[in-house]
């Protein structure tokens, strides 16, 4: 890939998340309500392969948020093993996290790498991780250390 095609694509990833700023202190990306990932089910991401939402009748806080699952076994599974579950970066989307950028996410926009959940802030932001995978989530890595926090 040229460096020209390599700056549009950043460019453009920017553009799309430009208008979510999110404020840095924030270590798990939520909605007004407080709501992670806008209610869909971790765990469903690994169980069924898609976002499934999750029933405001079955939750659980965690790192002070409000998760919600699909299924009672769902929210058992999360309070087990969350780091297995909760997306990196604290659901902030993956591409966004790779420039240096925490920026809200499309829950239908996702993937997962080594048994790792990462969300995108649509569908172009994961089609641009799915290039040089491994690059951009060593710079995600290191840009959320560098906001002081681990995932």
């Amino acid at each position: 890939m040229t460096l020209t095609r390599r700056r549009a694509i950043a460019i453009a990833l920017a553009s799309m998340t430009a208008g979510f700023p999110v404020l840095a202190e924030e270590l798990i990306s939520t909605d007004s309500s407080n709501l992670a990932l806008s209610g869909y089910d971790p765990v469903a991401y690994f169980t069924q392969s898609k976002p499934v939402e999750g029933s405001p009748d079955i939750n659980l806080e965690w790192q002070g948020a409000n998760w919600q699952f699909a299924s009672p076994e769902h929210r058992a599974m999360f309070a087990d093993n969350p780091d297995k579950y909760a997306p990196r970066y604290g659901g902030f989307c993956a591409g966004g996290m790779s420039l240096g950028r925490k920026t809200v996410v499309d829950p239908e926009a996702w993937m997962i790498v080594d048994g790792k959940l990462f969300m995108g802030g649509s569908h172009g932001a994961i089609a641009y991780m799915e290039k040089d995978t491994d690059e951009k989530i060593a710079k995600a890595d290191k840009n959320w250390e560098t906001l002081g926090v681990t995932n």
